[in-house]
């Protein structure tokens, strides 16, 4: 079977920022606080105890025990959540939407990075206590990111009409899901477990935030996973003073914009309003904009002025919700977190937010990116070893795999690199020669070295595709296993659901991932089951 590895940075499907962020380029230094190794954490930690008081991690505690109240909490989570009132205590924290049954494989893999490196850290830092965090992005209103997952090659869909904070959501509807997802899913003993599982998430919770909540405490209490909800007026009357400042002088716009500034050679992932806040109630969820001297909810009748508007988030804090750009900040607001473990788009947007950190004077996390994984079955992986394929053979695009697959596999030379520098070497003669004749002659020889260059490009071509024709049942079993691992071309981990392999393998699937998974190795996993 295939052994070798794939770093992030030659898998070929992180972007330029992602991989110079790996490689640790001088000119992104300033925008991120410090690099996740191991040994980074421990100015890290003690920075944050500095700042965190025990009045926060006392209400912190306290929303948890609340959020928790209704739902079967294991010993190892509930004493995680108690763990939070004492000052030697961190979080390492990752955040995801509220997908339909998980959505895509990565869910797994941003808790599990997360969950592996609280572990990690607890062997080097005994005297601490690391709790992985999972911060349910409750207030999101894009429905349509989250409403569907795909399984065996079906897409299962919620059609819902969708207003407001997608967590406050009524799980109305669902049970035609249902019934699609167990007509899809099999009648196999795990795939019993696995739809009385979506069962009991949405159609015996009353809203998206807590059937996501019974959801991702099903498949990982056992490790001690503690799923935050920021959707909280308690919580959100931490974040008060900086919802004031947003409100007040708009400093996140100017921070952001400059940092922007700095990134112009890269993909910027996000830009700022000028206020990047929302006014949310149960089914509304619309930016705050400041016009003609007042404040402003767009698309209904709602302004206040600037005294207004400090009473009503005082008075009502649960009401103000940040966007992407202050949704970092809150949340280190509110937990004493050390690391965000995201992937490459959401932690480009966070490399744009340090200065803005810095201007509130909140400790920026280190920032780490998550695993990345490729599950293989058993036969996926013999059928690997017969055709002479190595795991970054099948990270290539396509079209490449088959050519130098077809050119491995000829027993031509399909090359005529050797040939066309033979025709360049007789040509110098002939240039030496024109130098001393008529000007024309020389662009005669030229014209002619160039047509016959070609002519050898032509013929190169032309045998590379008789050859594929030859090796066509060979490129079209390489063509099956690269499509089967790397569905539409894409990675597995962004289009595939849990489910499949669950329904295969069982909970052997995460135990698995439980082990093998190394959340600060920068190495794509390739996971045989």
């Amino acid at each position: 079977m295939p052994t070798d590895c794939i770093s992030y940075q030659n898998s070929g499907y992180f972007s330029d920022l992602m991989i110079d962020y790996l490689n640790e380029k001088d000119s992104l230094k300033p925008l991120y606080h410090r690099f996740p190794k191991l040994e980074n954490f421990k100015d890290q930690l003690l920075e944050k105890q500095r700042d965190f008081t025990i009045e926060n991690r006392t209400i912190l505690a306290t929303a948890l025990e609340k959020q928790y109240a209704n739902f079967e909490v294991s010993e190892t989570t509930l004493n995680h959540i108690k763990l939070l009132n004492n000052s030697n205590t961190f979080t390492i924290t990752t955040g995801h939407q509220l997908n339909l049954f998980t959505g895509p494989l990565y869910f797994l893999y941003k808790i599990i990075s997360t969950i592996n490196l609280c572990k990690e850290l607890q062997k080097k830092y005994p005297e601490n206590n690391f709790v992985p965090i999972y911060w349910m992005a409750t207030e999101d209103h894009d429905f349509e990111e989250i409403n569907y997952f795909n399984l065996n090659g079906k897409k299962i869909q919620w059609k819902k009409d969708s207003f407001g904070p997608v967590g406050r959501l009524d799980t109305k509807g669902l049970e035609t899901v249902f019934e699609e997802f167990s007509k899809a899913i099999g009648i196999s003993d795990n795939a019993s477990y696995l739809k009385e599982l979506f069962q009991e998430a949405y159609l015996e919770h009353s809203n998206l935030a807590d059937a996501t909540r019974y959801l991702a405490n099903e498949l990982f209490k056992e490790e001690g996973l503690v799923i935050l909800d920021g959707d909280d007026k308690n919580l959100k009357q931490l974040f008060v003073p900086y919802a004031k400042e947003e409100l007040l002088h708009q400093t996140s716009s100017t921070e952001v914009l400059q940092t922007n500034e700095a990134l112009r050679d890269y993909k910027i992932q996000v830009n700022p309003r000028e206020i990047n806040l929302f006014y949310i109630e149960d089914h509304l969820r619309e930016r705050i904009v400041f016009e003609n001297g007042q404040y402003r909810v767009l698309n209904t009748k709602m302004t206040f002025s600037e005294r207004e508007i400090r009473t009503e988030l005082e008075n009502h804090p649960e009401k103000f919700s940040p966007n992407v750009i202050l949704r970092p900040l809150y949340q280190e607001v509110i937990l004493p977190n050390l690391c965000y473990i995201g992937g490459g788009g959401e932690l480009a947007y966070w490399l744009q937010l340090q200065s803005n950190f810095k201007a509130n004077q909140v400790p920026f996390p280190i920032l780490l990116l998550r695993n990345s994984v490729l599950l293989a079955t058993e036969k996926q992986a013999q059928k690997a070893a017969k055709l002479g394929l190595n795991w970054s053979d099948l990270f290539q695009k396509q079209n490449i795999l088959l050519t130098n697959k077809t050119k491995q596999l000829s027993q031509f030379t399909i090359d005529f690199s050797e040939q066309k520098e033979h025709l360049k070497q007789q040509f110098v003669g002939l240039k030496e020669m024109a130098k001393q004749t008529d000007k024309s002659f020389i662009g005669a020889v030229e014209a002619q070295e160039k047509k016959q260059l070609k002519g050898l490009d032509t013929l190169e071509k032309r045998l590379l595709k008789a050859e594929k024709r030859v090796l066509a049942d060979q490129l079209e079993r390489i063509t099956l296993l690269q499509n089967e691992l790397f569905p539409g071309q894409s990675l597995q981990e962004r289009k595939v659901n849990f489910a499949g392999f669950y329904e295969a393998f069982g909970p052997k699937l995460i135990e698995t991932l439980l082990e093998e998974l190394q959340p600060l190795e920068q190495e794509f996993t390739v996971v045989v089951l």
